[in-house]
């Protein structure tokens, strides 16, 4: 005899699933913080100029204003960290061709490899497995992290402007 779940027991299960997502979700998000903890300290450097650096390695340039904006730093926090990584020798600043007062900071891709160099072993280890998952699951996947990081973003700016994370449509 085949027994129907209850909708009980299927909102139940449903729970268990988000809530089992929602442990990996922040096991990985800790990782994630450690591990930059890690590399940052090898070279001695803000585990949030690291972080920065990535983001501005993945945006290509970026200006302080965004960097204010994407990290929720002062605009002073901003220029002292620029600052440090200039002095550093891992960024430049340059005039924005398009506004002249504007200064887009831009990676310094010789500084920087060695600092690819250690993330390169685990990069290879994790495109191997996520070359295990079919086209249409890391479709999901990247649907999931994609739409995870802005409500994160969003729920973030809300917890800097002093006001609780709500959800957003």
């Amino acid at each position: 005899m085949i027994r129907k779940s209850s909708p009980r027991t299927k909102a139940t299960a449903q729970r268990e699933r988000v809530s089992r997502v929602g442990l990996a979700v922040r096991r990985m998000g800790a990782q994630s913080v450690l591990t930059s903890e890690a590399v940052a300290a090898r070279f001695q450097i803000h585990t949030t100029d690291l972080e920065v650096l990535d983001l501005i390695l993945m945006r290509e340039q970026a200006s302080a204003g965004e960097l204010a904006q994407a990290t929720g730093l002062t605009s002073g926090s901003v220029t002292a960290l620029i600052d440090r990584l200039a002095q550093a020798g891992y960024v430049e600043r340059h005039s924005d061709p398009d506004d002249r007062r504007k200064v887009l900071v831009r990676i310094r891709h010789d500084a920087i490899e060695p600092i690819k160099a250690v993330y390169a072993p685990m990069q290879a280890r994790m495109f191997e497995l996520w070359s295990t998952f079919s086209a249409r699951e890391l479709e999901v996947i990247a649907d999931f992290l994609t739409r995870s990081t802005d409500l994160a973003v969003a729920c973030a700016e809300d917890i800097r402007r002093g006001a609780s994370p709500r959800m957003r449509s």
